[in-house]
């Protein structure tokens, strides 16, 4: 998750108030909630459910040099207990990032959410290599070969839903944005189960992407939760 995905009054701060950024910044290094992490000795909570209320979105991707990024602006929600959050975009990034006891995936998805009072939530499924993903064999041809803004494909939509596993079991820590000014305070689910993408799809990716991903954050006496 980079910069842009903070809410319009953090960056306009940002933008005004150099020394800002340096302080916040500064969070890469000093910070004791950072992401991504290795999941370690999770606890076992009982913890809400995920409930998806994902809609069909007409395609609007964009190549912004560092991944895929793939906008959403169609009421898609993602309801946790009480608390309501709207799908804002889901990008990639190689490798996974979050570990699993020490396990590194090639792949994760990264779907950022934010609540109406602009909590933001990172929603994180991890790839195996494997078989094809059907999922992102839809998306991979239209990622555009440059960096060059948004395209809106035309005839196309997307489904995020279709890119999570069938299992909704989850874990759940406190976390940060995982590029400068790597800002604390957001909440990160990382599916148990993972997906998986191909050799094939992973060297299609390796034509548009290098590695992009932040190294594991030491926990710093954070509680990884796991639910049922």
């Amino acid at each position: 998750m980079r910069l842009r995905t903070g809410s319009v009054a953090v960056v306009c701060a940002l933008l005004l108030v150099p020394q800002l950024l340096r302080a916040e910044s500064s969070l890469c290094q000093a910070g004791r909630k950072q992401s991504p992490v290795d999941i370690v000795a999770p606890v076992k909570t009982s913890l809400p459910a995920l409930e998806l209320q994902y809609r069909l979105s007409p395609l609007k991707i964009a190549n912004d040099g560092h991944t895929a990024r793939v906008r959403i602006a169609n009421g898609s929600r993602l309801l946790i207990g009480k608390e309501t959050y709207s799908l804002q975009q889901f990008h990639f990034h190689t490798p996974g990032g979050d570990r699993i006891e020490g396990e590194e995936f090639p792949m994760a998805a990264h779907l950022l959410h934010k609540s109406q009072s602009g909590h933001l939530l990172a929603l994180v499924v991890l790839f195996r290599q494997g078989a094809e993903n059907a999922a992102l064999a839809a998306l991979w041809p239209s990622i555009p070969a440059h960096a060059d803004g948004d395209h809106r494909v035309t005839d196309a939509t997307v489904d995020a839903a279709a890119l999570l596993p069938a299992g909704r079991a989850y874990y759940r820590y406190e976390g940060s944005l995982t590029a400068s000014p790597c800002t604390e305070g957001v909440t990160w689910l990382v599916m148990k189960q993972a997906q998986t993408v191909s050799a094939d799809q992973l060297a299609f990716w390796r034509t548009r992407f290098a590695d992009n991903i932040r190294p594991p954050q030491k926990l710093q006496g954070r509680v990884v939760q796991e639910s049922w």
